[in-house]
């Protein structure tokens, strides 16, 4: 049952054998990431505010082309629709061929495959992508800061500086 819960639910049942391997000093230890630096584990809040910064973006984009109306709900609907597909497409296009974000650019993290390759791809951005919108995938978290939506396109996100 862990291997599909994923490694959370063994260490509130009282952990066992993956107690052990869960015992790490910092997050990103059993990955091989340094504790500290460039490279090291992101923290939520920087997380957080890469996302609410992306937010905001998509937002004044989308608000170039259609004049958000605060009175008419139909307007509003539209507009949050646009602002959806504008925040999707800045968030999938820049992971896939950069590793991140505006947003993230702007706190200093980006998103890095385990696996060592350069490129995150769009499949993996796209999956991330899904499951952010989603919000519990991305909030639920382990001892390495990777949420569900990292642990299943098997990327990390990781400090520029």
């Amino acid at each position: 049952m862990a291997r599909w819960t994923g490694d959370w639910l063994s260490t509130l049942a009282g952990g066992g054998a993956d107690a052990a391997q869960e015992a790490q000093r910092w997050p990103g230890e059993r990955l091989g990431l340094p504790e500290r630096g460039p490279r090291s584990v992101a923290g939520t809040g920087r997380r957080f505010l890469g996302l609410l910064a992306d937010l905001v973006l998509a937002s004044l984009l989308t608000a170039l082309y259609f004049r958000p109306d605060y009175a008419d709900p139909a307007v509003m609907q539209q507009y949050n629709l646009w602002a959806l597909v504008t925040w999707a497409v800045l968030t999938v296009v820049p992971v896939s061929l950069f590793g991140f974000t505006p947003g993230m650019t702007v706190v200093g993290v980006r998103v890095a495959r385990l696996d060592g390759a350069t490129m995150v791809g769009l499949w993996r951005a796209a999956v991330r992508c899904v499951l952010t919108f989603l919000i519990i995938p991305a909030a639920v978290r382990n001892a390495d800061n990777r949420g569900w939506h990292d642990r299943a396109t098997g990327t990390v996100v990781v400090l520029l500086r």
